[in-house]
């Protein structure tokens, strides 16, 4: 192969197949072929060869095959909770550079109650919570309702509906059956923090991590649901409402980007990752929900590159921003 001299950058991703769906959202990690060639192009704008690699069962062979210098990594993997850590452990093993956090990272990271816990362990403020592994564990007696229940690993508000807060118990059974069944995974349920939220978008390494604006996120035309439903996910632009920078006062802003920085670093992220919470209505105080060290990259309709536009970042700027990231933590040449 001819070298042009250009940095030769992989791109992985998975696609929506739009095919033997058992449920409406069985896809909504996954991406559409207009936003894979909306970061290649961004890609090749910055100077770079860009090979396109999709996260299929050849993604082994397809990724030796191909002679990168280093992989922009942006797919979901495949099956199993640990899904989001396939393609950066093959990478890891083939050692071949990366974009993005690590294989440890992003797989406590998509385990939301595994999350909690290490974030709780060093003293970060989250919902009390609680794995159901069947429809018959007990509640436990701590949690007091209102109580919102959720796949335990998944992303993009994915078996969440309007209608995911439960009451009292009925209904918090009835929910809870719902996801084991029809998502073959444990639902976790946790206290559903009335108050604020916001999600917060980093990046960087180490000492220098960038913490972005701020944003609010309202959910005023929701008839009530106050949270991301997939629903609302998907009708957000008519659904919700933005505010980036969000309306804080000094003392609520800085508590907000500390308690994001400390997740950030506990949780051993590199280069890019969004950090969601909510501000308590009781106490005042931020309450971990969860984060995406893989957030998405659609334009104009993903939370970080709503929050990246905000900040004066072109799209272009965001996605090449990430790479260099990745191109200076492995010493390599950024662009």
């Amino acid at each position: 192969m001819e070298d042009s001299g250009k940095l030769r950058v992989g791109l992985t991703y998975n696609l929506k197949k739009h095919e033997n769906l058992s449920n409406e959202d069985d896809e909504a990690e996954y991406d559409d072929m207009d936003t894979v060639n909306a970061i290649k192009n961004a890609l090749e704008k910055a100077g770079c060869e860009v090979c396109l690699m999709e996260a299929t069962s050849r993604i082994v062979n397809i990724i030796q095959e191909k002679d990168v210098d280093i992989v922009f990594n942006f797919a979901e993997g495949l099956k199993g909770r640990g899904r989001e850590s396939q393609i950066p452990a093959l990478l890891n093993m083939l050692c071949i550079p990366f974009t993005g956090s690590d294989e440890t990272t992003l797989a406590v990271a998509l385990d939301k109650a595994l999350a909690k816990r290490v974030v709780a362990s060093e003293n970060i403020r989250t919902p009390k919570f609680q794995v159901f592994f069947s429809g018959k564990d007990k509640l436990n007696r701590k949690l007091k309702f209102p109580l919102i229940v959720k796949p335990n690993a998944e992303g993009s508000s994915k078996g969440i509906i309007d209608t995911s807060v439960a009451n009292n118990e009925d209904e918090l059974y009835r929910l809870v059956a719902r996801i084991i069944d029809n998502y073959d995974q444990p639902a976790i349920v946790e206290e559903f923090i009335e108050g604020r939220e916001f999600t917060v978008g980093m990046l960087g390494n180490g000492d220098d991590v960038e913490i972005l604006p701020v944003m609010e996120i309202t959910f005023d035309h929701t008839r009530g649901t106050g949270f991301y439903s997939y629903n609302v996910k998907k009708n957000s632009e008519k659904l919700t409402s933005y505010t980036c920078p969000a309306h804080l006062t000094a003392k609520e802003e800085k508590m907000i980007r500390n308690f994001a920085f400390r997740i950030f670093d506990i949780l051993e992220c590199k280069d890019v990752a969004r950090i969601d919470l909510r501000l308590s209505r009781m106490d005042g105080k931020p309450y971990f929900l969860e984060i995406n060290p893989l957030p998405g990259l659609i334009d104009g309709y993903s939370d970080l590159t709503i929050i990246a536009k905000s900040a004066g970042m072109e799209y272009k700027d965001l996605i090449k921003r990430i790479l260099n990231e990745a191109l200076k933590r492995y010493r390599m040449q950024t662009i």
